[in-house]
């Protein structure tokens, strides 16, 4: 490939770049085009940018980019997706890292607020989140709070629950500080220029204007934290390199002595090495130079942000050899106005963010206020476009030219008329209209050498309207499910319609026109009924759908083209002004914007204790804002190591019957293949059963079983020989959903079952019985940081250094010694922390880290692998999904005496820890209510899927909600408040659980009655009630949810602990113990409890790490008994400890406490401990039904208001209250934050988390962000209050301190806005003459926008239903399992 010799001359092509790193020169010869930036930084150490989807959609890689821009001379910053941007497209730009604000010790303002107002948990997002928030003021140094709630669109969290990151990052608004506060003082601590102007008032301003009598003792606390922090002077950043000035601008003075080392700019070809993907990598800097590069390589492709290509890249494997990089031509960000006057053209490689920025200077232009609606319809669309990371680099060009059928903005801008300037250096210049534009998938009429120059979007002329709509599956930062563009011309003398256009995405292979709805528009008088009925008619008939379509989704798509259609009759009759019956609808058919998100965590009960319950920051948070906090993959390549690539099986079902590994050896960089053959111990495991192969042997029974490993020199080889390993299968019949399963008569042997009462006598005296049924999904637990795991071989004798990121050290230690047939005593597991678990690496993680020593001991060199984020969520397995069957007997005033409950749950393909799952989900599908007599049996499906796994609640959340799903639908068919219902049949003291437990310390009718009161319950209710009668197509709900959640490990031989404390003469104190830290702060707690024993300052006490030659033989970190476990472990230490050292206190009173440690080391006393904890009074027998099965019950209340959006199905959550009862917590702070995100974890699971596979072949569909939805900042209750119950006894309580375990019982909770949409959707239905009590609404979790438009069940959803003739013979394109 000989580079063009038109404009670009051999000899003026550059192959080296500069670019600045956190204020640092580097100049970078020749790179590997295929590197991206992420890649590059944490090559050179930079690993405070963290790897958490490579698609560009968690923002955990966020870095700031900043460039001279020539033409506006000036600086622009813009946050960018490290993971997608190509390191060759960095020439002359500064990137800014986390590392490059501050450390640990001298943070940045940004850094230090995130990390001491709680906003960092695992914190392994949090560097991504301060780069947005820094970039954001580096823009704006005083941000309102809308743009800084806006600022995060592109940002996931996983543990807070985004609550305290909003909170820390409107301490840099003057705004939000007014608005919290009352008074006139902003968010810059002591520093304010308000206490500088009056400092008689410094002490009350730096309170916030607020008397401390009426803060709550959370308030007071979380002031004193606020008034510590440094001032933010934006004068003191980071200056942009002169250097890159005179760079930027092609001119390094040479008589400078400074400048001399600036080398002219000059287009750049950089070429790949043999094992790069990409062979050369163009950067030109002029349109010409591109023009004719794209001549000479008509086959190139063309990026701007690599945002598609990128993902392609990464997800497809596409290859695309030449690349040429077009984001640094000056020509292609041009805007200007036609000469005509008729409209705007627009420079085809303006970024989104910058296209955005201008259409809102003209929609806001006075002038032209009548001229924009085609403007604003595109900055609408692009309001929810991708995240503000994409949109910064993300191009108009990029998105028309990929065609993609889900483009935002391409619907638009067919229907407003817009066209597209092509040039190519045969052709020339010309003009494609883009209603000719898409020829098909992926397919437009660009010819191969062309290039897009311009976008031209023509002004709005009278008479004409144009609107842009889109849905979702969650409302910011995802790709539409449908979108549409509409335009209308209506003469204004006659009202006859002239011109028309309807474009939608989502309904086709590429943008879709609905032409005969056009012809059916044109030409007729608008305004009038029958023509809109005609035309919404056709529109129905024309958009409709197969029910097999790709995509799935077929009658809700079908129903949002003709709502979406609906919209636009009511908004274009307004706007023209012909009256409409549907005229008084115009406000309501707008988009649900999410209001502000305020909040309130409140507590007022001072702690007993000088550190334990105090709100002490993670103690490692300072480290993860500044990206010093260490993960697994941020440990230094090792010499010699190799990488692992897995060889992942194509079907669900079928045998193995050869394999064929020559291409994959051949490969540059592969040292070896290995199978089960090579396995020296066992090949089968199981946290309880041994019924799973490590690596496939003969059959495979899930698509994405490993059958082999390959190890090569690094990630890209070993990942490209594992897709050329050869494999031929026998394909055989698979089963996937639970359905499927029941019929096929599929399970696992456990069966579960709880017996009380006489269940048949009590149906018969039952006045009214009740049967229906009920359907939970699963959940991905998306913690940020993937499964990873790295293995070091140590000295002789087959010794073994695992790290693993990883809940369970000691199950990782046993495995790996079996798969090695080892003894344990060799295997030594160790995790520092993880970026999140839930639950998903308390076992699956071991299996991994078995393959990695395998290969490790086989090659004998140290080996690691981070699987990439689709390859997690394909192999690692899920929360279970349940089905449930259930009976009910009640008298007339719903007060319950018979339950009979059948429980199904989809334990995958092998038993993993499904039956602990089991257990839980039976033992919690009473949740809070007193059923006399009941029989609840529950069993495990067998099916071809990997095998599902421990998530926060393990079971007990599914099984509350499908009671709850029955609650529900009981009230409606008695005709009673279902709150009425659940406060009717609630436990009283004492009495007896299904599991013969009584339920003791209990709190839930107090609580009841407080939250009720402190919510305005009755008087919101009443509120919605007279919304919903005035609003027709919008609805609000409310619903109030108890939990009760059983606290300890189901197996009794679980629930014991180690810790081993070390003193040093020097007075500090190392705290080992057997739990794990993933965000939920319990390191942070065991230094509390230490500190509260030892009787010493919190600073001095140190937790490392865990591992398993410190404490041995621990159970995981999990079931929300961490901290009652190893907290009193820790605890029995630091007692021996303080024993030793009294007399030595004592005589050496008032003596510093590290004078005292030296002398009792003089005087041979021991200063290290063991200690040890096993929780007492428990053990249930399943066999027998004796025994106590929980050791207490954390219980909790949640109140949750929404607003849903009927005609297409989004909501948004307005407010939720929560009441937890803690306990004597051990750090409140802590506690509120595990509330808040496992509240947000459990409205995720319940309303948006849809997990879906392909029944055709058994492979996943949601295999990351790009199309399974976690929620977001704009996602969370607009007003989120929690508090904590305080001034309640326990006398029966005997944990550490009498705190209660808090990880996972509030997630249920979340669920209460599955609850209050079901509200909203039955008023809905009211509204559609449908009789609730005979046909109450059925919702299965989760509540997808897609479950609630549909169940409205008006006539533009109900006209859109797929009957069951229409599904005969055909599987749908996705299914639940």
């Amino acid at each position: 490939m000989a580079p063009p010799s038109s404009t670009i001359n051999s000899h003026e092509l550059g192959s080296s770049m500069l670019v600045y790193i956190n204020g640092k020169r580097v100049v970078i010869n020749n790179p590997d085009p295929d590197l991206t930036v992420l890649q590059y930084l944490r090559q050179i150490g930079l690993t405070g940018t963290k790897l958490g989807c490579g698609e560009g959609g968690c923002g955990v890689c966020t870095v700031m980019v900043s460039q001279f821009d020539v033409e506006a001379n000036q600086v622009t910053h813009v946050p960018v997706n490290a993971c997608l941007a190509p390191l060759c497209s960095m020439d002359g730009k500064h990137i800014i890292t986390t590392e490059g604000l501050g450390t640990a010790a001298k943070p940045h303002a940004v850094q230090e607020r995130l990390a001491l107002l709680h906003a960092s948990q695992c914190g392994f997002c949090t560097p991504g989140f301060v780069m947005s928030l820094y970039t954001l003021l580096r823009n704006n140094p005083n941000p309102t709070e809308h743009e800084i709630e806006d600022c995060f669109d592109g940002n996931l969290c996983r543990c807070t629950g985004y609550r305290p990151i909003l909170d820390a990052a409107k301490t840099f608004s003057d705004e939000a500080w007014k608005r919290q506060s009352g008074g006139s003082v902003c968010g810059r601590g002591a520093d304010c220029c308000q206490n500088k102007k009056n400092k008689e008032q410094t002490e009350e301003s730096s309170a916030g204007k607020k008397d401390q009598k009426e803060m709550s003792f959370a308030e007071i606390q979380k002031q004193k934290v606020i008034d510590q922090f440094k001032p933010y002077d934006p004068t003191q950043e980071l200056i942009f390199p002169p250097q890159l000035i005179r760079y930027a601008k092609n001119s390094a003075a040479a008589s400078s002595e400074e400048s001399s080392d600036v080398p002219a700019r000059v287009p750049l070809c950089i070429t790949g090495t043999t094992r790069s993907w990409c062979k050369q990598f163009f950067r030109p800097l002029t349109f010409k130079q591109l023009v004719e590069l794209r001549g000479t390589y008509p086959d190139s492709r063309i990026i701007g942000g690599n945002t598609e290509v990128g993902v392609e890249i990464r997800l497809k494997k596409a290859q695309y050899p030449v690349q040429i990089y077009a984001g640094d031509i000056p020509e292609l960000r041009k805007i200007e106005e036609a000469a005509d006057g008729s409209g705007v053209y627009f420079g085809a490689n303006l970024t989104l963010a910058k296209f955005q920025k201008s259409l809102r200077e003209y929609t806001q232009n006075k002038d032209l206020s009548t001229k924009t609606q085609a403007m604003s319809a595109l900055l609408e669309n692009l309001h929810y476009f991708a995240g503000r990371q994409i949109r910064s680099v993300a191009t108009i060009a990029g998105n028309i030219a990929t065609a993609s059928p889900i483009s935002d903005m391409n619907p638009v801008l067919v229907a407003s008329g817009a066209k597209v300037i092509a040039v190519s250096v045969a052709g020339g210049e010309r003009t494609i209209p883009l209603t000719e534009f898409f020829l098909g998938y992926r397919k437009t009429a660009l010819r191969p050498d062309e290039v897009l120059f311009k976008v031209f979007v023509p002004f709005t002329r009278p008479g004409e309207v144009v609107c842009g709509y889109k849905m979702a599956k969650r409302q910011d930062d995802d790709i539409a499910i449908v979108n549409a563009g509409m335009r209308i011309l209506v003469n204004p003398e006659t009202g006859i319609v002239d011109e028309a256009n309807l474009a939608y995405g989502g309904m086709g292979p590429t943008t879709v026109q609905a032409k005969k709805t056009i012809e059916a528009m044109v030409g007729k008088k608008w305004g009038s009924r029958d023509i809109y009925e005609e035309v919404l008619q056709v529109c129905r008939d024309e958009m409709k759908l197969d029910y097999a379509v790709p995509g799935g989704m077929a009658a809700y798509r079908t129903s949002l083209a003709t709502s979406f259609l609906f919209k636009f009759w009511v908004t274009s009759s307004q706007r023209l002004g012909i009256e409409t019956s549907e005229s008084a609808f115009t406000e309501e058919i707008k988009d649900i914007e999410p209001t502000l998100c305020t909040n309130n965590q409140g507590y007022d009960d001072i702690p007993d204790f000088k550190v334990v319950g105090h709100g002490v920051a993670h103690m490692s948070a300072l480290k993860q804002v500044t990206g010093e906090a260490r993960y697994l993959d941020d440990i230094p390549i090792q010499a010699n190591e190799l990488y692992l690539g897995l060889i992942l099986a194509p079907h669900a079902h079928a045998k193995i019957k050869s394999i064929d590994t020559t291409q994959a050896l051949a490969l540059e960089g592969v040292e070896h293949i290995y199978f089960a053959k090579d396995v020296p111990g066992h090949n089968t495991w199981g946290p309880i059963f041994q019924d799973e192969e490590f690596l496939a042997s003969e059959e495979v029974v899930y698509f994405g079983q490993p059958i082999g490993l390959v190890l090569a020199v690094d990630q890209r080889a070993a990942q490209q020989a594992s897709r050329l390993v050869k494999v031929d299968y026998e394909v055989l019949p698979h089963i996937v959903s639970i359905p499927d399963a029941i019929k096929a008569d599929s399970f696992h042997p456990p069966v579960r079952q709880l017996n009380n009462g006489n269940v048949e006598e009590s149906f018969a005296k039952s006045k009214h019985i009740f049967e229906g049924e009920s359907y939970c999904d699963g959940q991905e637990h998306f913690y940020l940081e993937t499964q990873g795991c790295l293995v070091i071989p140590r000295g002789e004798g087959d010794e073994y250094e695992v790290w693993s990121s990883t809940q369970n050290p000691t199950e990782t230690q046993a495995v790996v010694s079996e798969i090695l047939d080892i003894p344990r005593n060799r295997v030594v597991a160790r995790i520092k922390r993880m970026g999140g678990g839930f639950g998903g690496k308390e076992s699956r993680a071991s299996a991994l880290a078995a393959l990695v020593a395998l290969g490790s001991h086989l090659s004998k060199r140290p080996v690691r692998i981070q699987l990439d984020r689709d390859e997690d969520m394909q192999i690692s397995g899920q929360r279970h999904a349940f089905y449930a069957t259930w009976k009910i007997g009640c008298d007339e005033n719903g007060k319950i005496d018979a339950l009979e409950m059948n429980l199904f749950g989809n334990a995958g393909h092998s038993l993993d820890l499904s039956t602990g799952v089991l257990e839980r989900a039976v033992s919690h599908a009473d949740n809070c209510y007193n059923f006399p007599n009941s029989r609840i049996v529950g069993k495990l499906c067998k099916t071809h899927t990997q095998s599902n796994t421990a998530f926060r609640g393990f079971g007990g959340p599914q099984g509350m909600i499908l009671i709850e799903n029955a609650f529900e639908e009981i009230a409606d068919r008695l005709n009673i408040p279902v709150e009425v219902l659940r406060q009717r049949n609630f436990y009283k003291e004492g009495q007896n659980t299904p599991f013969h437990q009584p339920v003791l310390d209990w709190h839930i009718p107090n609580m009841w009655d407080q939250i009720m009161k402190s919510s305005d319950f009755v008087e919101r209710k009443k509120a919605i009630d007279e919304f919903n009668a005035k609003s027709r197509y919008r609805k609000r709900g409310i619903s109030i949810l108890p939990t009760k959640f059983g606290i300890s490990f189901g197996a009794k031989f679980m629930n014991q602990a180690g810790a081993l404390v070390h003193i040093y003469q020097d007075g500090s104190i190392l705290v080992s113990h057997g739990g794990t830290e993933m965000g939920q702060g319990l390191h942070t707690k065991m230094c509390q409890i230490a500190a509260e024993a030892l009787e010493v300052p919190l600073d001095s006490v140190f937790v490392s790490d865990t591992s398993t030659n410190v404490v041995a033989n621990t159970s995981p970190t999990a079931a929300s008994a961490s901290s009652d476990l190893n907290g009193y472990a820790v605890y029995n230490a630091c007692m021996i400890l303080k024993e030793r050292l009294a007399p030595l206190r004592e005589k050496m009173a008032g003596e510093p406490f590290s004078k005292i440690c030296r002398a009792a080391h003089l005087e041979r006393i021991n200063l290290s401990a063991n200690g040890f904890y096993s929780t007492p009074d428990i053990g249930f027998n399943w066999q027998t039904e004796e025994g106590h099965l929980f050791f207490y019950f954390t219980q909790g209340i949640a109140v949750t208001e929404v607003e849903l959006d009927t005609l297409t199905g989004n909501h948004t959550i307005l407010r939720s209250d929560i009441l937890m009862d803690v306990g004597k917590s051990l750090n409140k702070a802590i506690d509120l934050g595990q509330i808040e995100g496992a509240f947000v974890q459990g409205a995720g699971w319940s309303t948006m988390e849809e997990w879906l596979y392909h029944p055709r072949n058994g492979a996943l569909f949601t295999r990351g962000p790009g199309n399974y939805k976690v929620p977001t900042a704009h996602t969370i209750p607009r007003d989120f209050r929690v508090s904590l119950l305080e001034g309640a006894d326990y006398p029966n309580l005997k944990t550490i301190h009498s705190s209660k375990g808090i990880g996972e019982p509030p997630l249920f909770l979340g669920s209460s806005a599955l609850f209050a949409l079901r509200h909203a959707v039955t008023a809905a239905r009211k509204g559609n003459q449908i009789d609730v009590a005979a046909e109450p609404v059925h919702l299965d979790s989760p509540a997808t926008a897609e479950t609630l438009r549909l169940a409205c069940a008006d006539t533009l959803a109900t006209q859109n239903y797929i009957t069951k003739e229409q599904m005969e013979g055909k599987l749908p394109f996705t299914v639940r399992i």
